[in-house]
């Protein structure tokens, strides 16, 4: 089987998968995005639609408190009796919560808190009895004990009360490498088999197997682990782990798994941060799994959007601890956004709206009228970690400053073009190679971004930063990547989005 890798690009770690009726359901972690948990479908595993979200209230999760790096951690998606499970980690919140829905577009329940559970990455399944087993990594995230690491553990629940029955109990504490996490527990046959990740999130993650006969007992490690890792490997998908799997419908089974994209001479920074990638597991005859390594396969050709604001916004806008609807106002000015300024993007709850980009070589584009407020376009990892292109009119002129912000450290370059709208983009393009002239200093980097602004027909380049600091090795949060909108005092209106990307 020939799987496109990334098989889900950009910002999409954590991923669980299921199928139903012929259909692959998928989801990943968003922290302290809205909305939360996106669900994305596909009939051959190839291609993928994104067709909703499972947090698209604010109730549901809470978030409106969550630290940077908290909130909605590593869901898990099952399907019993007509009914559809996400089980996740709202850590810094909720704690653990379920959602159900019939129908994977949604709309999903408001969630049940499973009070019984204290740790993190929690799996479903049903023992034979049909009692429901959440089997879960046991990290402490609360109380004297925070930090603390108990290894996998689980317990059964009442999913209609959300009660613990039994537990918790101790069932593996992994090979010995750093935070065994992420399990999943399958029925295969007669044996119970439970998948984990451990090494941790970055380089040296893997994947690790075990097996026994009861799903409630101790379980045996097999002969291999980890069963998959880029540990110590110069492959183009690193950190690969926390895995899940499924079966096909002509008897394979297939991985999905996080990793990922490193570019420079030491493979050192990822821009994406971690994707959603895939893999071929094989069944050995004494009944143990071995995996394929992750090959890189990125969809060739050019990716375009080009989105309007005359109709509601799609699923695939994002806001921080807010939903996006909260803060677009596509009434004031038809046809385009407006932004109502309400602090700077270092702010807890920045008016911002966003998208996840999804190539390592991309644009993005705006028409901005700033003559009665202040904002711009940006690209964002967290609070600390942000480049943006910022706007201001004063009536006579258009100010345009950019601004490079990581942690402790700030720049800004400035212009003066002339007053009116102005079209703002940020450019994100690979360091050069030795072979094209590139010094040494750019070769180790993973890519650079331009900021440039347009006004008639002259380009202004105000400057062009090191992609490095907005990397998943460098920035301090677990998310990627988003390009977006922002308004920091006044009304902001924006004309479109645009947005260009290869893998070039």
């Amino acid at each position: 089987m020939t799987l496109p890798n990334p098989l889900i690009p950009g910002f999409n770690p954590d991923p669980s998968a299921v199928l139903v009726d012929g259909t692959f359901y998928l989801v990943t972690s968003t922290f302290e995005y809205l909305p939360g948990i996106p669900v994305y479908a596909s009939t051959d595993f190839e291609n993928w639609e994104r067709i909703g979200n499972v947090l698209t209230r604010p109730e549901q999760g809470e978030l409106e408190n969550a630290p940077t790096g908290l909130g909605v951690w590593a869901p898990t998606i099952r399907h019993r009796d007509g009914l559809f499970y996400v089980i996740v980690t709202i850590a810094g919140g909720r704690g653990c919560v379920v959602y159900t829905a019939e129908r994977p577009e949604g709309p999903w329940s408001d969630g049940l808190v499973l009070e019984g559970v204290e740790g993190i990455d929690p799996d479903l399944n049903w023992d034979e009895n049909g009692v429901a087993l959440v089997t879960y990594s046991g990290l402490v995230m609360k109380g004297p004990d925070i930090g603390k690491h108990g290894g996998i553990r689980q317990v059964d629940v009442d999913l209609a009360t959300g009660e613990t029955l039994a537990g918790p109990r101790d069932l593996w504490s992994g090979t010995g490498f750093k935070f065994p996490e992420a399990p999943h527990l399958y029925r295969r046959g007669d044996w119970w088999y439970l998948m984990i990740a451990e090494g941790g999130t970055e380089r040296g993650h893997g994947v690790s197997i075990a097996r026994s006969r009861d799903p409630r007992a101790q379980f045996e490690p097999g002969p291999a682990n980890p069963i998959l890792s880029a540990r110590s490997t110069n492959r183009p998908i690193q950190n690969t782990g926390h895995g899940d799997l499924v079966d096909t419908p002509d008897g394979r089974t297939l991985m999905v798994l996080l990793g990922v994209r490193p570019r420079g001479g030491t493979q050192a920074f990822s821009a994406l941060g971690r994707e959603t990638f895939a893999t071929e597991v094989h069944w050995r005859e004494d009944g143990w799994p071995t995996a394929d390594p992750v090959h890189l396969d990125p969809r060739q050709g050019e990716v375009e959007e080009s989105l309007t604001f005359d109709a509601p916004l799609d699923a695939g806008w994002l806001a921080i601890r807010r939903t996006p609807e909260s803060i677009a106002d596509l009434d004031s000015a038809p046809g385009r956004l407006t932004l109502h300024g309400a602090g700077d993007l270092t702010s807890s709850h920045p008016v911002f709206l966003g998208r996840r980009q999804l190539n390592q070589t991309a644009t993005v584009a705006s028409t901005v009228d700033a003559r009665a407020g202040r904002g711009g376009i940006a690209v964002r990892y967290d609070e600390q970690t942000v480049y943006s292109l910022l706007a201001e009119d004063d009536g006579t002129s258009t100010t345009v400053t950019a601004e490079a912000r990581v942690p402790g450290i700030v720049q800004s370059w400035s212009a003066t073009l002339p007053s009116g709208p102005v079209e703002l983009s940020l450019i994100s393009e690979p360091a050069p190679g030795m072979e094209l002239g590139g010094d040494w200093a750019e070769v180790m980097t993973s890519d650079f971004v331009r900021f440039v602004a347009r006004s008639g027909d002259e380009d202004v380049e105000l400057a062009r930063v090191d992609g490095r600091y907005l990397s998943a090795e460098t920035a301090a949060s677990f998310t990627g990547r988003v390009l977006g909108l922002f308004a920091v005092t006044g009304d902001v209106v924006f004309d479109g989005y645009r947005y260009s990307g290869s893998e070039r």
